[in-house]
């Protein structure tokens, strides 16, 4: 294989809990109070990287980050020992739940991956999302880099970017807003920037929700990531989805080499869209449009139908991965028996249980971070955090002597709990071989 699409999956940590941080997500709002089962949410995501590992495709492994975040909460002034700094923390709980938030396990926010065919130096580029929107994400951007350095160390064939400058100007919230389009993975391809708004500059803008992504940030990562102007795209999300609640682009898109499947009500001049998309590609774009009278904007949020994953089956086919929820949807259920059927490029239907992942907004493609390599690209990146049968069974015995069935928000507060979180982070690190990237584990404020 001289070059392949990668999945990077985000394990849920330990304090996964539904604490309705993400306004402008309906389902994280919706399941706010809520008692979630850590240990099933990282077992759900698990059993999707293995299925996926099975079937050949390349899978690996992203570590959770260390909850509570102790060093945010002394930031806004709690003081003393970890355990009297969570009990002055839970009489504010909003504060301690954002603190304790898993949501680093959706790595499609994680950052924005250029592979080296697109490149100006002929590296493989990160850039590290600032997620500056919500205050329980705009705290993980200096842990991500650390893990995705750990991970991908070798400077001779990635470059990692710390996040763009804290400001709505460049409210960046990766892959989330971002698809490639190519003939082939070491093909040169089209960088595809979705934005919500344009901070300096009158375009029309969502009024309900926010919104997230700004064209000055996928500018800036254009820019940082060398790539060709000619072949670099940016289209502005519509902003009547946005106030439906699609807070990212790939909650209404999806796309894989040639393959782009999407709301007709997606994207602002939607037709141009095609068209240019097409024009650079140099031809051969294959757009499945799904009609508004087929399936609203409402039920393609609430079954997420387009937060899929759209995987290279070869020969032109491809697989589409949902939510079991999409069978829960009688005019979404209609609508993929009917794509499946039509000859169309996406012949295979996959479902998986990700129920406790969903009730917090995030269905298969928030969790996982897509990486094009080459086969020495494959080679250069950490060999442990490739999910092997070894591996899997590893990781699900440390889910099971780690993890809480039950977890509630009054239970953050619990100083068992932090000492749980950091023993099982020091073991998982070892396991991946990731060296001491936690604040724990370096003695550390959790600053770089």
């Amino acid at each position: 294989m001289s070059a392949f699409e990668a999945n990077f999956d985000g394990l849920v940590g330990p304090t996964h809990h539904y604490g309705g941080h993400s306004f402008g997500n309906v389902a994280s709002t919706g399941s706010a109070g809520q008692t979630a089962d850590p240990r099933a949410a990282a077992r759900q995501g698990l059993a999707k990287m293995k299925a996926l590992a099975d079937l050949g495709y390349r899978q690996g492994v992203l570590p959770p980050q260390e909850r509570p975040a102790v060093w945010t909460l002394r930031q806004l002034g709690f003081q003393g020992s970890d355990p009297e700094v969570l009990a002055g923390a839970a009489r504010q709980p909003h504060l301690l739940a954002a603190a304790s938030s898993a949501s680093s396990m959706w790595t499609a926010n994680a950052a924005t991956v250029s592979p080296s065919a697109d490149t100006g130096d002929g590296r493989v580029h990160f850039s590290v999302a600032n997620l500056q929107n919500k205050f329980h994400r705009a705290i993980e951007h200096e842990q991500t880099a650390r893990s995705l350095r750990a991970i991908f160390k070798d400077t001779a064939h990635f470059a990692v970017h710390d996040a763009l400058p804290m400001h709505p100007a460049f409210g960046d919230e990766g892959a989330a807003n971002h698809t490639r389009f190519a003939k082939a993975y070491d093909a040169p391809g089209v960088e595809c920037f979705v934005y919500g708004r344009r901070h300096w500059g009158g375009q029309v803008e969502p009024t309900r929700y926010p919104a997230r992504q700004t064209l000055e940030a996928s500018e800036a990562v254009a820019r940082r990531h060398g790539l060709n102007p000619a072949d670099t795209l940016f289209v502005q999300q519509h902003p009547a989805v946005i106030d439906a609640g699609v807070f990212h682009n790939d909650v209404i898109a999806v796309g894989n080499l040639d393959v782009l499947f999407c709301h007709a009500q997606a994207f602002v001049e939607q037709q141009s869209v095609y068209r240019t998309l097409d024009d650079r590609l140099g031809g051969g774009l294959r757009v499945i449009e799904v009609p508004a009278e087929r399936i609203s904007v409402e039920d393609a949020v609430r079954s997420y139908l387009f937060n899929s994953q759209l995987l290279d089956r070869g020969a032109g086919r491809m697989r589409l991965v949902v939510p079991e929820e999409c069978r829960g949807h009688a005019a979404v259920w209609d609508y993929l028996q009917t794509l499946i059927h039509s000859g169309g490029p996406i012949d295979e239907l996959l479902m998986f249980d990700l129920k406790q992942s969903m009730k917090n907004g995030g269905g298969p493609a928030c969790l996982r971070l897509r990486v094009a390599l080459t086969a020495a690209e494959g080679a250069a990146v950490n060999p442990r955090v490739w999910l092997t049968e070894e591996r899997h069974a590893e990781l699900e015995a440390w889910i099971g002597r780690h993890y809480r069935d039950r977890l509630s928000e009054a239970d953050l507060a619990d100083p068992q709990l932090l000492i749980e979180v950091r023993t099982a982070l020091d073991e998982l690190t070892r396991m991946l071989g990731l060296g001491s990237i936690y604040p724990f584990q370096y003695g550390g404020t959790g600053l770089s």
